[in-house]
Protein backbone atom coordinates (compact mmCIF):
# COMPACT_ATOMS: atom_id res chain seq x y z
CA UNK A 1 0.00 0.00 0.00
CA UNK A 2 1.83 3.34 -1.18
CA UNK A 3 1.94 5.67 2.10
CA UNK A 4 0.33 8.65 2.46
CA UNK A 5 2.62 11.97 1.73
CA UNK A 6 2.64 13.89 4.85
CA UNK A 7 1.85 17.12 2.52
CA UNK A 8 -0.66 15.74 1.16
CA UNK A 9 -2.29 14.84 4.36
CA UNK A 10 -1.82 18.38 5.48
CA UNK A 11 -3.48 19.82 2.48
CA UNK A 12 -6.52 17.87 3.02
CA UNK A 13 -6.91 19.11 6.26
CA UNK A 14 -6.24 22.62 5.13
CA UNK A 15 -9.07 22.22 2.22
CA UNK A 16 -11.39 20.51 4.70
CA UNK A 17 -10.93 23.20 7.31
CA UNK A 18 -11.63 25.84 4.57
CA UNK A 19 -14.76 23.98 3.03
CA UNK A 20 -16.35 23.68 6.64
CA UNK A 21 -15.52 27.03 7.42
CA UNK A 22 -17.36 28.72 4.28
CA UNK A 23 -20.17 26.55 4.78
CA UNK A 24 -20.45 27.54 8.40
CA UNK A 25 -20.72 30.81 7.76
CA UNK A 26 -21.88 31.19 4.17
CA UNK A 27 -24.33 34.13 3.17
CA UNK A 28 -27.57 33.56 3.77
CA UNK A 29 -30.42 34.78 0.98
CA UNK A 30 -32.37 36.53 3.74
CA UNK A 31 -32.15 38.41 6.84
CA UNK A 32 -34.64 39.77 9.25
CA UNK A 33 -35.07 40.78 12.96
CA UNK A 34 -37.11 42.31 15.08
CA UNK A 35 -36.39 45.89 16.86
CA UNK A 36 -37.36 48.52 18.48
CA UNK A 37 -36.06 52.29 19.47
CA UNK A 38 -34.79 53.52 23.27
CA UNK A 39 -36.61 56.96 23.53
CA UNK A 40 -34.85 59.34 25.94
CA UNK A 41 -37.45 61.69 27.04
CA UNK A 42 -40.41 58.64 27.54
CA UNK A 43 -37.49 56.27 29.04
CA UNK A 44 -38.77 53.67 27.20
CA UNK A 45 -39.08 51.60 24.54
CA UNK A 46 -40.78 52.53 21.77
CA UNK A 47 -41.13 51.87 17.07
CA UNK A 48 -41.23 48.04 17.60
CA UNK A 49 -41.06 46.78 14.08
CA UNK A 50 -39.80 43.75 12.43
CA UNK A 51 -37.46 43.68 9.11
CA UNK A 52 -37.44 41.40 6.31
CA UNK A 53 -35.15 42.17 3.45
CA UNK A 54 -32.61 40.24 1.18
CA UNK A 55 -29.36 39.88 2.76
CA UNK A 56 -27.78 41.17 -0.12
CA UNK A 57 -29.55 44.64 1.31
CA UNK A 58 -27.74 44.86 4.86
CA UNK A 59 -26.61 48.49 5.36
CA UNK A 60 -23.67 49.60 6.94
CA UNK A 61 -25.95 50.60 10.24
CA UNK A 62 -26.60 46.51 10.51
CA UNK A 63 -23.65 45.42 10.16
CA UNK A 64 -20.86 45.78 13.11
CA UNK A 65 -17.66 47.31 11.55
CA UNK A 66 -15.25 45.68 14.20
CA UNK A 67 -16.19 42.04 13.90
CA UNK A 68 -18.41 42.34 11.01
CA UNK A 69 -21.55 40.49 13.26
CA UNK A 70 -25.06 41.44 11.78
CA UNK A 71 -28.33 42.21 13.36
CA UNK A 72 -29.94 39.00 10.98
CA UNK A 73 -31.08 36.11 13.52
CA UNK A 74 -29.74 33.96 10.05
CA UNK A 75 -26.26 34.99 11.46
CA UNK A 76 -26.89 34.10 14.85
CA UNK A 77 -26.29 30.94 16.76
CA UNK A 78 -27.69 28.96 19.62
CA UNK A 79 -25.68 28.32 22.97
CA UNK A 80 -26.55 26.06 25.35
CA UNK A 81 -24.87 26.41 28.78
CA UNK A 82 -25.35 23.56 31.06
CA UNK A 83 -29.30 23.60 31.96
CA UNK A 84 -29.61 27.49 31.50
CA UNK A 85 -32.07 29.09 28.70
CA UNK A 86 -30.49 29.10 25.42
CA UNK A 87 -29.42 32.75 24.30
CA UNK A 88 -28.11 33.47 20.79
CA UNK A 89 -24.54 35.19 20.12
CA UNK A 90 -22.62 35.80 16.42
CA UNK A 91 -21.76 32.84 14.80
CA UNK A 92 -18.17 33.98 15.22
CA UNK A 93 -18.14 33.78 18.90
CA UNK A 94 -21.15 31.00 19.94
CA UNK A 95 -18.96 27.87 19.56
CA UNK A 96 -15.78 29.30 21.14
CA UNK A 97 -18.02 31.02 24.04
CA UNK A 98 -20.49 27.97 24.71
CA UNK A 99 -17.37 25.46 25.21
CA UNK A 100 -15.69 27.88 27.69
CA UNK A 101 -18.70 28.28 30.06
CA UNK A 102 -19.73 25.01 30.31
CA UNK A 103 -16.41 24.24 30.96
CA UNK A 104 -16.76 26.55 33.84
CA UNK A 105 -19.50 25.36 34.67
CA UNK A 106 -18.17 21.79 35.08
CA UNK A 107 -15.65 23.41 37.16
CA UNK A 108 -17.85 24.70 39.82
CA UNK A 109 -17.98 28.57 38.77
CA UNK A 110 -21.30 30.19 38.86
CA UNK A 111 -23.10 31.15 36.27
CA UNK A 112 -26.70 31.38 36.79
CA UNK A 113 -27.97 33.67 34.09
CA UNK A 114 -26.92 34.93 30.48
CA UNK A 115 -28.50 37.07 28.40
CA UNK A 116 -27.00 37.66 24.27
CA UNK A 117 -28.43 38.43 21.04
CA UNK A 118 -31.41 41.37 21.27
CA UNK A 119 -31.94 43.63 19.02
CA UNK A 120 -32.61 47.41 19.74
CA UNK A 121 -31.49 50.84 18.97
CA UNK A 122 -30.11 51.90 22.51
CA UNK A 123 -27.18 54.01 21.28
CA UNK A 124 -25.88 56.72 19.50
CA UNK A 125 -27.52 60.14 18.26
CA UNK A 126 -31.02 60.97 18.96
CA UNK A 127 -33.41 61.94 16.73
CA UNK A 128 -35.89 64.44 16.67
CA UNK A 129 -38.19 62.78 18.58
CA UNK A 130 -35.59 61.60 20.94
CA UNK A 131 -35.13 57.89 19.90
CA UNK A 132 -31.41 56.11 19.64
CA UNK A 133 -30.49 55.70 16.11
CA UNK A 134 -27.59 53.02 16.28
CA UNK A 135 -27.67 49.40 17.54
CA UNK A 136 -26.42 48.14 20.55
CA UNK A 137 -23.69 45.28 20.61
CA UNK A 138 -26.35 42.94 21.72
CA UNK A 139 -27.72 44.00 18.43
CA UNK A 140 -25.37 42.36 16.65
CA UNK A 141 -24.64 39.28 19.03
CA UNK A 142 -21.07 40.54 20.11
CA UNK A 143 -22.18 41.14 23.68
CA UNK A 144 -22.66 38.59 26.65
CA UNK A 145 -24.38 39.57 30.18
CA UNK A 146 -23.75 37.08 32.91
CA UNK A 147 -25.43 37.14 36.29
CA UNK A 148 -27.22 40.18 36.10
CA UNK A 149 -28.80 40.13 39.56
CA UNK A 150 -25.35 39.96 41.15
CA UNK A 151 -23.67 42.34 38.45
CA UNK A 152 -25.52 45.72 37.55
CA UNK A 153 -25.20 48.23 35.75
CA UNK A 154 -24.20 51.82 37.79
CA UNK A 155 -23.44 55.23 36.33
CA UNK A 156 -21.93 58.04 38.22
CA UNK A 157 -18.94 55.53 38.09
CA UNK A 158 -15.63 56.71 37.56
CA UNK A 159 -14.33 54.47 40.05
CA UNK A 160 -15.93 51.92 41.94
CA UNK A 161 -17.15 53.59 45.07
CA UNK A 162 -20.67 54.15 46.96
CA UNK A 163 -21.44 56.85 44.83
CA UNK A 164 -22.08 54.71 41.82
CA UNK A 165 -25.56 54.47 41.34
CA UNK A 166 -27.26 51.15 40.15
CA UNK A 167 -29.63 51.22 36.80
CA UNK A 168 -29.98 48.04 36.01
CA UNK A 169 -29.72 44.75 37.39
CA UNK A 170 -28.74 43.64 40.97
CA UNK A 171 -26.05 45.18 43.36
CA UNK A 172 -22.73 44.22 42.58
CA UNK A 173 -20.48 43.45 45.87
CA UNK A 174 -16.32 42.24 45.14
CA UNK A 175 -17.31 39.64 47.80
CA UNK A 176 -20.85 38.09 46.70
CA UNK A 177 -21.38 35.10 45.60
CA UNK A 178 -21.88 35.47 41.28
CA UNK A 179 -20.18 38.55 41.30
CA UNK A 180 -17.78 39.40 38.77
CA UNK A 181 -14.28 40.86 39.43
CA UNK A 182 -11.08 41.30 37.64
CA UNK A 183 -9.75 38.43 38.82
CA UNK A 184 -12.57 36.27 38.43
CA UNK A 185 -12.26 33.27 36.24
CA UNK A 186 -14.65 33.80 34.35
CA UNK A 187 -13.73 37.45 33.38
CA UNK A 188 -10.17 36.01 33.06
CA UNK A 189 -11.79 32.99 30.71
CA UNK A 190 -13.94 35.77 28.54
CA UNK A 191 -10.57 37.53 28.10
CA UNK A 192 -9.20 34.55 26.69
CA UNK A 193 -11.40 34.63 24.14
CA UNK A 194 -11.56 38.26 22.78
CA UNK A 195 -13.58 39.99 25.07
CA UNK A 196 -13.88 42.95 27.34
CA UNK A 197 -15.47 43.30 30.63
CA UNK A 198 -17.53 46.01 31.28
CA UNK A 199 -16.78 46.42 34.90
CA UNK A 200 -13.04 47.90 33.82
CA UNK A 201 -14.94 50.35 30.99
CA UNK A 202 -13.55 54.16 31.08
CA UNK A 203 -16.10 56.92 31.88
CA UNK A 204 -19.05 57.21 34.04
CA UNK A 205 -20.61 53.39 33.69
CA UNK A 206 -19.06 50.32 35.05
CA UNK A 207 -21.61 47.32 33.31
CA UNK A 208 -20.23 44.48 35.59
CA UNK A 209 -22.49 41.57 33.92
CA UNK A 210 -21.18 42.85 30.55
CA UNK A 211 -18.98 41.48 27.98
CA UNK A 212 -18.57 42.56 24.53
CA UNK A 213 -14.84 42.78 22.08
CA UNK A 214 -14.89 46.66 23.40
CA UNK A 215 -16.52 46.16 26.79
CA UNK A 216 -18.97 48.55 26.17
Amino acid sequence: MKPIRKTSLRFTVILTFCLFSASSFAEPEHCHYSTYQWNVNEKRAVGYREVVKPYSEIIALERDELTGCTVCEEDQQWVQVGDLPAVRLCKRYARDVEATLNQLLGEGFPIWKLVGYRVGMTRGDLDADGNRTAFSNHSFGIALDINDEQNGLYDQCITVSDQCRLRKGGAWSAEQEGSLTADSEIVLRMKDLGFRWGGEIAGRQKDFMHFSPTGY
